[in-house]
């Protein structure tokens, strides 16, 4: 089975220049270790909120490391800032607009202040981008919520198969024939 390779993009000038320390990404690796039985290696970086950097990082994650899935965490707010959706937005091919509307749904259920998270997610070349919030509840609430389809995304791009612990998530993928 092939080693899928996955980045992780913690986007936070405090955590960059390690005035706190990064447990945000560290949520997203811990979760995905739970989602995932197929063999994964993970892409980790901790960069400050500047769109070019944040741009570099995502196209070298996707074109020079091969990652098919590209996690971010932060920059997804209001604040002048937060820049992260403008960055995936200059990077990706296409966007897939309904992960951000599911996962601000989902996030409603807990905060009303879900609404001012700007969460996207697009295609560069052979890979997902999703940006999540900042906040380790808020990053396992979005990730349950739309990581059921990422496998399949996946598949449809001809990426490495994704296989998920049943007992953790639920991922769908059609019956064949």
């Amino acid at each position: 089975m092939q080693q899928a390779k996955i980045g992780i993009l913690t986007v936070s000038d405090r955590a960059s220049a390690g005035i706190y320390d990064d447990i945000s990404g560290k949520a997203i690796i811990d979760t995905l270790n739970q989602y995932l039985l197929s063999p994964w290696q993970a892409e980790y970086k901790v960069i400050p909120d500047e769109q070019p950097l944040i741009e570099q990082t995502l196209c070298q994650m996707v074109d020079e490391l091969g990652c098919c899935l590209v996690v971010t965490t932060g920059g997804t707010g209001p604040a002048k800032r937060d820049v992260t959706p403008e960055a995936t937005e200059a990077v990706c091919d296409r966007m897939m607009p309904g992960f951000g509307e599911l996962m601000r749904a989902e996030s409603l259920k807990f905060v009303p202040t879900a609404i001012l998270s700007r969460q996207t997610a697009g295609l560069r070349g052979s890979s997902l981008i999703i940006n999540l919030p900042g906040k380790p509840s808020a990053i396992r609430q979005c990730l349950d919520a739309v990581f059921p389809a990422v496998p399949y995304c996946i598949d449809l791009m001809e990426g490495p198969y994704l296989q998920c612990n049943d007992e953790v998530i639920q991922v769908f993928r059609p019956k064949k024939g």
